[in-house]
Parts: structure tokens; sequence; C-alpha cells
């Protein structure tokens, strides 16, 4: 995807997230009986605005990185005497501590919207059974084998690779056990099967849970046929077509594709001769593949072709269908159990259980937009659901300038019966900036180490 059609999603998925936070302030605000003054999605540079009936200004302004709901306070200029009860600071701290959570509670409100239109849609995914088990991996010492289903982790079900990936997930930093119930193909016997695990892969940078606990999960055969030549490849410029069979290369044969790619990987720049099948007859084609380096450094082969992948069958596929109803539950326990993960996930960031090279800021984010909007809708609509409980989640953290800070303040002087001191909130004020500016900086910078 390029770069203008990933800043365009990354723009509409900030744009939905911040607008309907701002909405919640803004429609709680009002509810309560305060005067909203403007309601801006960007900041800086007013490019648009109009006025409603009363006296609010809704605008979209130049720099696309957030938004506001500005309200009347006496606290930031002079106030109407007639307007004085409409004023933010006037109001009770009930009042004020409903408008402040608002926002985050909209992100919620959001992510259950979302997923419920997914699961509305029905949702599939592969049967998570295991191909192979990488030796002295923790699944080797805990004694899965090849062809076990993976039924669950930690007494949770994982009947598709995605529900898998995020049970292992939740496990990273931890010390402990593992505790996964396999079964056999064919069988209604469930084997319990437990891994030790120590701080697992708690200084990973960007971690695969599946993949680093040794497992490799089955997926039809791949053929030695090809199924596409890329145009103005080394492939197309020898001669290879779709539908070749790849019989041998420089005269060996090779038992998978896997093992073929391997062997043109490491041959950069170096001439091929490539024997294929074609309508039943043999050609010997030499292909010398195109030395690419990868993000990593390693520099490779590469000569455009892709394989003829066998279908799925559907035993090894899981389709779910929810009706309405159905899908409101899944989509509160799914806002639920993404909540809870985000929240175990800051706090194994706090205590060093998790690299803080797993936090990602716009760059990374705007990438994956790009991506899941061109793997479908579904994907699209399930990451804005994750990054609008990310969203509420970091700002209900009680850090002074987020809506947590805001509610840690009002909660005190609902105990003390009055309010914090100015001084002390001034002083929050700047710890909470440092704090954040800190944290979107390491966000920032660790997006560049991964261009």
């Amino acid at each position: 995807m390029d770069l203008i059609q990933t800043v365009i999603w990354a723009l509409v998925a900030l744009g939905v997230l911040v607008s309907f936070h701002e909405l919640g302030h803004f429609l709680v605000a009002r509810a309560c009986g305060v005067k909203v003054l403007r309601f801006s999605v960007g900041f800086g540079r007013r490019l648009f605005s109009r006025y409603d009936r009363r006296g609010t200004e809704f605008a979209i302004s130049a720099i696309p990185l957030g938004g506001y709901v500005k309200m009347l306070d006496e606290r930031e200029g002079p106030v109407p005497s007639d307007q004085l009860d409409q004023a933010f600071n006037r109001k009770s701290v009930w009042a004020r501590m409903a408008i402040a959570a608002a926002g985050p509670l909209a992100n919620f409100l959001l992510a259950i919207l979302f997923f419920w239109v997914v699961f509305l849609g029905g949702t599939s995914g592969p049967v998570p059974i295991v191909k192979s088990v990488a030796p002295d991996s923790i699944v080797a010492r805990a004694g899965l084998e090849p062809e076990q289903e993976i039924i669950s982790v930690d007494g949770q079900p994982t009947p598709t690779w995605q529900a898998l990936n995020w049970r292992l997930a939740n496990r990273l930093g931890d010390t402990g056990t593992i505790q996964f119930s396999v079964r056999y193909p064919d069988s209604d016997l469930v084997y319990q099967m437990v891994a030790d695990i120590d701080r697992w892969l708690a200084g990973q940078e960007v971690p695969d849970p599946v993949a680093e606990a040794g497992l490799e999960l089955w997926t039809p055969p791949i053929t030695l046929t090809l199924s596409r030549v890329t145009p103005d490849s080394p492939a197309q410029r020898a001669g290879l077509r779709a539908d070749d069979r790849i019989i041998a290369t420089d005269g060996e044969r090779f038992d998978s594709w896997s093992s073929w790619t391997e062997y043109v990987r490491n041959r950069a720049g170096e001439p091929l001769q490539v024997e294929v099948e074609r309508d039943g007859e043999r050609e010997l084609l030499q292909v010398t593949p195109d030395p690419v380096t990868l993000d990593s450094g390693e520099r490779i082969g590469r000569i455009g072709v892709l394989p003829v992948v066998e279908s799925w069958p559907e035993d090894r596929v899981r389709t779910f269908h929810y009706g309405v109803l159905g899908a409101v539950n899944k989509g509160l326990q799914e806002t639920w159990d993404k909540t809870v993960f985000t929240l175990h996930s800051l706090k194994k960031l706090v205590f060093g259980q998790l690299s803080t090279k797993n936090l990602s800021g716009p760059i990374t984010i705007a990438k994956v937009a790009g991506t899941s909007a061109e793997a479908g809708w579904q994907s699209f609509l399930s990451l804005l659901a994750l990054l609008s409980i990310s969203l509420g989640v970091l700002n209900l953290l009680p850090i002074p300038v987020l809506d947590g800070g805001h509610l840690l303040y009002y909660g005190i002087e609902a105990i003390k019966g009055s309010p914090v001191s100015e001084r002390v909130q001034m002083i929050g004020l700047q710890v909470g900036m440092a704090m954040v500016l800190c944290i979107m900086g390491l966000a920032l910078y660790n997006d560049i180490l991964r261009l």
C-alpha cells in the first residue's frame, strides 16, 4: 500500500476515535448544563467552522493529531453573570467527574459497537493444530506433539489461531506455568500439559508468542507449482510462467516450497538452472535472483514467484455466526478481554516484564491502519476497536493532563470537601506533561528504529 493511502487510513482512524472521545465529553457536558464553546477535531488554525443555535462552534483544525472540547470556565476568562450557572467550574464535583469520565467511556462504547458489527457479520479462523514443535522449546518440554489440536490455554478456549495468539500474548513477561489442553484427531480425550516459563520473552521486541513458544501450526500444503510470476521480475525475464512445476534446481530436487525458496534466497546474484514441467514437457531455464536487502540488514535472493496453495479443508476452519443479541454479548466480552489485556500489558511495562520497545507511536499505528484496511472492513473495524480501547485505558491513567488525572483531583475534592490547591494542580500538570511527552518520545523513537 502506498504512502498516501496509508496516511489517509491513519487519519480516518484517528479522526473517528478522537471525534467519538470528544463527543462523549460534549454530550455529558451539555447534559450537565455546561456551555460548550468549541468542539474541535484537530488542533491549531481552524480550517472550517460553524455555529449551532446554542452558540457552540464546531471546527476542523489544521493539525489532525487529536481534538478538544472547550467549555465555559471562569479559570480561563471572564464569564458573563447571566451565564455563571453554565460554567464548568461552578458545577458539582460529581458533574465534573461525569464529564471527565465520558470521553474514555465513549471509547469503550465505540469498541463494543465496532466489535458488534464485526461479529454480526460472522467470523472464521483456522483451527490451531500443531504441525511441528521446535526442539527444546517450552511446548516441546510440555510434551505437545504434531497433529494435536490446542483447545485451550490456561483454561481459556482457543478455537482459532487468533484466540491462541491472544491467550499466549497474555502470558508475555510472566513467570510460572502455562497449561495447554490438547486432543488428538477424532478423539474426545483431552490431555493437560504444562510448560514452565520464567519472565517469558520479557526483553523481546515485538514478540511472536506462537512462534516463540516453539509452535508451527498446520497450514495447507504449498506445492512447487507456480501460481503467479511477477511482471518484470528475474523469473519472468527467464521465461518462467504460471502453472510451471519446479522439478529441480541446479540438479537438486526439493520436497517442499520452503526448502526450495531457502535455496534461492541463499544465492543472490548467482545464475540458477531451474528445470520445470510445462504442459507435460520439461524445460531448463536459467534465472538469476535479484539481491534484496531486508530491514534486518540480511541480503537475500528473490526471483518474483508465488506458489499454488491448496485450499483449507472444512474441518480445519471454524466459522462462527451470531445473532443480533449474541453479537452484543460477544462484543461486550471482547471489549472486556482487550481492556484487561491492555491494563496487564501496562503493568508489565512499568515493572519491566515487557520491553519498552513494544511501545508504538503514530508511524506504526499508521502502517497497521493501512494494512488492516487493505485486509478488509472486518480487520479495519477490529483494529479501530482495539485502538479505541487503548485510548480509553490510557486516558483513565491517573496522570495530570489526562482525563484520569482530572478524575483523581475530583476524587480528592469529593473526599476532603474542597478542591486541590492551584499550586498542587500546576505542579501535577507539569509532571504529567513531562511524563506524557517522554512516553510519546519513546514511542516515536521506537517507530523510527523500526523504519
